[in-house]
This record gives structure tokens, C-alpha cells and sequence, in this order.
């Protein structure tokens, strides 16, 4: 069977589950209430989300590397500057101060329990930097623990959906990428995992939904929630 032309990509029943961070497992919009009070208009936070994965990605194609608060923050003064609004230090010390502490989605902990209790190892793979000497946005989250280890692009100085990330938490864990499946809300996430061998289940979440081209790769399992998506594949994988 030719993997490219069967819309899965994958035929093997994935043991270890690689998680996103950013919108996947903690919640971006909370931080509404900033852009609202800075630019007037909260719906100017997916303005600023979508130029911050497509800038991070131009770096990585370009060669070149800055880490993703940096280049958050440099996004932010962009987008005032498209929109006319005097950016303030005090307002890019509260984006940074946002980015690390970003609460859970309130489904997140029950669907990680269901996964876990289903004997899947759990990882995270997630473009935000390792806080040093402070807390990362999962542990901000109350979520570190459901999790054996996380990795950040931070060590191969690329953004996702790079392969070189996939295969070298694969590398790192000492798995085959066919035994990883990646976790994401986001479709160019999982088109990079599959593209790099893994399985993905994609969580629809608000602004995100599957990409229905033919001859692109569609995730293994989708659904609306952690919950959701756990109860499918542990169906599919655990049964």
C-alpha cells in the first residue's frame, strides 16, 4: 500500500503520545484581556497567534533561530505597529508574564487521566522555551506531572513542523517514529508529524479544523476534546 495516497500514513498502533502546548494543552485566549486593553479588540490575539507560527516557521526555513518568547514579543510591537498602537514595555512585560502562565483547557486533566490509565507514555514537544530558573508554562498549568518529560525545539534550534523535532524526541525516547503519535490543535502540526512518520490526533479546537485536501495526510483520530479524542484512541490503539 502506498502510505502517501491512504490518507492515514501510518499503520502502526502508536505507544507513545507527543503533546503540543501552546492552545493543545493550556489556553491562549486567556490572555483576551490584554490585547482587548492594549489594541481595543481582543479578536486581535489570533492576529497575533497566526503571525507568530508563521514568522517562526520563516526563521526555521530561513536558517535562522530566536527563541519563541523573543519573537513573541517582537510580534507584538509588529501588530501595533500594523494597527497604530503605541506598544508600552509594561504591555510586552504582561505578554511575557501571559505566555508563562497560561491556565489549562478544563477538559485537558480528565482526558490526560483517561491516557494515562490506558498506559500510554506522554511526552511534550512545544515550540516555547525551557524557563530557566523558573517554571515552564505546563507546570504553571498544574500539568507537568502527567508527563515523563518535555522537549522543546529550543535543543535543535528549529520550529515545528521541522521533522528533525519529531525524530529527535523519537531519537530521545528510544522509539521508532511509527510508535509516536502527535497531539495538536493545529493541522500544520500534524501534517509535520505524519510527513515525519508519526501518527496525530488533532483537537479541534475553536479556530482550528481539519485540512480536507487530497494527497495531504488526515490525522488518525479527530475530535473536539482531550476526552474525545483520548476515548478514540484508546478504542482504536488500546483495545
Amino acid at each position: 500500500m502506498d502510505r502517501r495516497t491512504d490518507g492515514q500514513w501510518i499503520e502502526d498502533k502508536p505507544s507513545v503520545l507527543i503533546f503540543d502546548v501552546n492552545e493543545t494543552l493550556i489556553d491562549v485566549e486567556s490572555m483576551n484581556p490584554l490585547f482587548k486593553r492594549v489594541f481595543g479588540d481582543e479578536c486581535v490575539l489570533r492576529e497575533w497567534f497566526g503571525h507568530l507560527i508563521l514568522y517562526s516557521m520563516t526563521l526555521t526555513l530561513s536558517g535562522l533561530y530566536k527563541d519563541f518568547f523573543s519573537l513573541g514579543q517582537g510580534m507584538f510591537e509588529m501588530v501595533g505597529a500594523i494597527h497604530k498602537v503605541k506598544v508600552k514595555p509594561a504591555d510586552v512585560e504582561a505578554l511575557r508574564e501571559g505566555l508563562l502562565t497560561m491556565p489549562a483547557h478544563a477538559d485537558v486533566k480528565e482526558g490526560l487521566e483517561q491516557l494515562k490509565g490506558a498506559g500510554f507514555r506522554m511526552v511534550t514537544l512545544t515550540n516555547s522555551p525551557p524557563s530557566k530558573g523558573g517554571k515552564t508554562p505546563l507546570e504553571s498549568a498544574g500539568l507537568a506531572d502527567f508527563f515523563e518529560q518535555q522537549f522543546s525545539v529550543e535543543a535543535a534550534r528549529a520550529y515545528k513542523p521541522a521533522q528533525v523535532l519529531y525524530h529527535m524526541v523519537a531519537r530521545d525516547l528510544e522509539v521508532p517514529p511509527s510508535a509516536c503519535c502527535m497531539v495538536a490543535a493545529h493541522v500544520w502540526d500534524t501534517i509535520g508529524a505524519q510527513s515525519a512518520g508519526l501518527a496525530a490526533g488533532l483537537i479541534t479546537r475553536p479556530g482550528n479544523a481539519p485540512l480536507l485536501v487530497p494527497g495531504l495526510p488526515q490525522p488518525n483520530v479527530v475530535a473536539p476534546d482531550l476526552p474525545a479524542l483520548a476515548a478514540k484512541m484508546i478504542q482504536l490503539w488500546r483495545s
